[in-house]
C-alpha cells in the first residue's frame, strides 16, 4: 500500500471532480465509508482506487476490508488526514474513500425481472430523496427502479449514501426517458400506475399483484399531465387534511409495501 500526504496530488483532484459533477456512464462511483465499500465488494463491483487514513485502518472492520483487497486490481493508498479531508465529499470524513466501476444501467434490465414491480421517479431532483427511494424500493421487494427527466443521479455520492448500499444491488436506470420507459413497460405486459396527489383510486383498490410500473413525480409539481395521461391507472394515498402531500420516498414506500402486501411477499 502506497503512502501519500500532499493535498496537491492528482488523486485529490480526481475525487473532488467526481464529488461535484454528475457522473456519466463512463465515470466511476465515489464511495465514502466502510459500509459502502463493503457493499461494493459484496456486489462484485471492480474497485479502481481505495484510500484509507492510518486512523481508519486501526478499526478491525476497515483493516479486514483492506486485507481482503490486498492482491486485487484496486490501487490501495494510505493518505494523510488533510489529504482525506480534501478527497472526501462529507464534512466529517470517515477515513475511507473509493472509486468503483459504475453498474450496468438500462431500461431493459430494470424491466426484465418477473413479476415486475418497478418504481420510476420523474424529476426528483433531491439526491437524498433519490437514495431513500432506492432503499425503500429494495426493502419492499421492488424489482427495479428508474430515474427519469431531471432526477438526480442514483449513483451520485449523496444518493448512494442515502440508499445505504441498495443502489449497488437493485437494478437501476438513470437518465431514462419517461415515455420510452412507459412504452417499454407496456410492450412487456407491465401495467402503468401513476401516483397522483388526489383523484386517484385508493392503493388497496388497485390490483398490484400484476406486473406494475409505479410512476412518482418530483418534489412539488408531481407528475406531468402528459405522463399521467399515459397511465393505465391512477392511485392516491389517503391523507387527513390539511396535509396535501407526502415526501416522495414515503409515497414510494407506502405503495411498494401495498404491492408486497397484495402479493404476500413481505
Amino acid at each position: 500500500m502506497r503512502s501519500l500526504s500532499s493535498r496537491h496530488h492528482p488523486l485529490v483532484a480526481a475525487f473532488r471532480e467526481l464529488a461535484r459533477s454528475r457522473a456519466g456512464e463512463a465515470h466511476p462511483l465515489l464511495l465514502d465509508g466502510a459500509h459502502l465499500l463493503a457493499e461494493a465488494m459484496a456486489a462484485g463491483l471492480p474497485l479502481q482506487t481505495v484510500a484509507f487514513t492510518a486512523r481508519a485502518l486501526q478499526a478491525p472492520e476497515t483493516s479486514a476490508l483492506a486485507g481482503a483487497l490486498t492482491g486485487s486490481a484496486a490501487d490501495l493508498v494510505e493518505v494523510s488526514e488533510p489529504m482525506m479531508a480534501a478527497m472526501s465529499p462529507v464534512a466529517a470524513p470517515s477515513g475511507i474513500v473509493a472509486m468503483a466501476a459504475r453498474p450496468a444501467s438500462s431500461i431493459d434490465r430494470v424491466l426484465e425481472a418477473a413479476p415486475a414491480l418497478v418504481v420510476a421517479a420523474v424529476d426528483v431532483q433531491e439526491p437524498g430523496n433519490v437514495g431513500a427511494i432506492v432503499r425503500a424500493a429494495e426493502a419492499g421487494g421492488a424489482t427495479g427502479a428508474a430515474f427519469c427527466g431531471a432526477s438526480a443521479d442514483p449513483w451520485g455520492w449523496k444518493a448512494l449514501r442515502g440508499s445505504m448500499g441498495s443502489a449497488l444491488r437493485l437494478p437501476l436506470a438513470a437518465d431514462a426517458d419517461t415515455l420510452r420507459l412507459v412504452a417499454a413497460a407496456r410492450s412487456s405486459g407491465i401495467r402503468v400506475v401513476a401516483a397522483v396527489p388526489r383523484g386517484g383510486e385508493r392503493p388497496d383498490s388497485v390490483d398490484l399483484r400484476r406486473p406494475a410500473l409505479l410512476l412518482f413525480g418530483g418534489e412539488g409539481p408531481g407528475l406531468p399531465e402528459a405522463v399521467t395521461a399515459e397511465a393505465d391507472a391512477r392511485v392516491s394515498i389517503p391523507m387527513r387534511p390539511p396535509v396535501e402531500s407526502l415526501n416522495v420516498a414515503v409515497s414510494v414506500a407506502l405503495l411498494v409495501y401495498e404491492a408486497a402486501r397484495q402479493r404476500g411477499t413481505v
